[in-house]
């Protein structure tokens, strides 16, 4: 059975721009009171204004505990929380000999520890209110690591493992945990990124639609376009040889080697930042 959205209130990070935005807008169209987290109040509120209905709009900074929880009883304020949707994610691109400690530190507190940080702070009471949905936003890159993101593979794998976890740890309280694995998505994060062969970039509208069709109907694993979670399945049965010479010959292996890194720069200063 489907569930209403109607009145639920849904607590998005990262809701400023790209996926975090499309899904406000998705969720407010489905009667939801949708709480928009950004780490620039100005994007946040542009983005509340942008969404309409009932959205509101708080700073948040996922890597600080004080500021995600400022962010979750400001949520609360609204009502109980229903849904959290970790969304909240930077992906800088570099060889790993060429990352600064920094830069580590940064994706990894980003990537994950705020995902952990942030089912911490809403899980008790959907615990003892015996409902609740946290969805995680991980990427296809969580189940296939590509070199020249390999900081950045290895946070969204440990997403993935994290929430599979914490999927059976929440069941007997009736809490769902889901994942969402995109592939390459026409957003600012990916910007200077070529899909794969035989693959485009998908729309942050496409994601936003599978992330409020999860709400709707929980699974665990969902990947955007649905199509790609097939040919992960299918290759990874496959010798590692072969998967390897498959992935080489779609250009899978040198989809983080091959950007455009002038048209990054912008955006990898401000992930950096």
């Amino acid at each position: 059975m489907s569930r209403t959205l109607t009145d639920q209130v849904v607590a998005i990070t990262g809701a400023g721009r790209g996926i975090g935005l499309a899904t406000a807008r998705r969720f407010a169209a489905e009667g939801a009171i949708v709480v928009i987290g950004d780490l620039d109040d100005d994007v946040a509120a542009k983005a509340a204004l942008q969404v309409g209905g009932r959205a509101v709009a708080h700073v948040v900074d996922v890597t600080d505990r004080g500021s995600f929880a400022r962010f979750v009883e400001a949520a609360r304020a609204q009502g109980p929380i229903d849904v959290l949707v970790n969304n909240a994610g930077i992906m800088p691109l570099s060889p790993l000999v060429d990352e600064t400690d920094e830069a580590t530190d940064r994706i990894i507190d980003v990537n994950l520890r705020a995902v952990i940080t942030g089912t911490k702070l809403v899980a008790p009471a959907m615990i003892e209110r015996g409902s609740g949905h946290i969805i995680n936003i991980a990427s296809a890159v969580g189940r296939i690591a590509v070199a020249n993101g390999a900081t950045y593979s290895a946070s969204k794998y440990a997403v993935m493992g994290f929430s599979e976890a914490m999927q059976s740890e929440l069941a007997p309280a009736r809490v769902d945990v889901s994942c969402i694995l995109p592939t390459v998505v026409d957003t600012e994060l990916s910007t200077g990124v070529s899909a794969a062969k035989g693959m485009r970039a998908v729309r942050p509208e496409e994601v936003a639609a599978a992330i409020v069709k999860v709400a709707q109907r929980p699974r665990f694993e969902t990947w955007v376009p649905a199509w790609s979670k097939g040919l992960f399945y299918s290759m990874n049965a496959l010798p590692r040889r072969v998967r390897n010479g498959a992935g080489h010959a779609i250009g899978a292996d040198e989809a983080l080697r091959d950007v455009d890194l002038a048209a990054r720069s912008e955006y990898e200063r401000r992930a950096r930042s």
